[in-house]
């Protein structure tokens, strides 16, 4: 391998420098003052109870994240650099958002009075985590990049129980953001709508691209 496809092949690591660089953003995002945020709201909300053991599945996030990045890199590597780019935009597309419309929850419950581990998590949360900057919920976003990129590989065909597995963590971490009335709906149907867009951004060129190689070689 010569030195500039040696660069070629390791300049995507670089992005692993974006993850330090977007939560220092984000810290500065959270750390602003005299700030009139947007509140947003749905009746749908409203609806939704509050149920404390969803915060298994809203931490697991983490570590689906983590660990499904890492299996890019290392048995998938043309499938993470398509993954890097969807999370990327779509991250900074919400530091962008926040930055320019300000906005935050008023969802939470008052007090998280049962007395279970779960329920003493949530407390933790909820004191950890401001309900500011909420829109589009980058936890739904990530998942959705993240569990598209599966569903894309070649993972899905070898490994179909885990793949199986990863989807049904992916609905349980996007209903926990809802449940824990750590987002609103609306949250996450931006957050949909947000995939939606940079999917075609980052996808859709190349798809475009294999289409016309079959067509052509089946005309051929």
């Amino acid at each position: 391998m010569n030195e500039r496809s040696k660069f070629q092949k390791y300049k995507y690591f670089l992005w692993l420098l974006y993850i330090p660089a977007y939560f220092i953003c984000f810290f500065l995002l959270e750390k602003r003052k005299d700030v009139d945020f947007n509140y947003i709201h749905s009746s749908l909300d409203d609806a939704i109870p509050f149920c404390e053991f969803f915060i298994i599945p809203y931490y697991l996030w983490f570590l689906f994240i983590f660990v499904s990045v890492g299996a890019f890199i290392l048995f998938d590597f043309e499938g993470f650099k398509k993954l890097a780019w969807f999370l990327a935009l779509g991250m900074t597309a919400f530091l962008v958002i926040c930055y320019v419309w300000p906005n935050a929850l008023n969802l939470r419950p008052i007090n998280v009075t049962r007395d279970n581990f779960c329920a003493d998590i949530v407390r933790f949360l909820y004191k950890t985590d401001t309900p500011t900057n909420v829109f589009p919920s980058i936890h739904v976003y990530n998942t959705v990049c993240v569990e598209v990129a599966i569903l894309r590989s070649n993972l899905r065909n070898k490994h179909k129980i885990l793949t199986t597995f990863t989807v049904i963590l992916s609905v349980l971490i996007i209903l926990a953001t809802v449940f824990l009335k750590q987002h609103s709906i609306i949250d996450v149907i931006g957050a949909f709508v947000m995939a939606f867009i940079f999917y075609l951004l980052v996808y859709l060129p190349n798809d475009i691209k294999i289409w016309r190689t079959r067509k052509g070689a089946v005309n051929a």
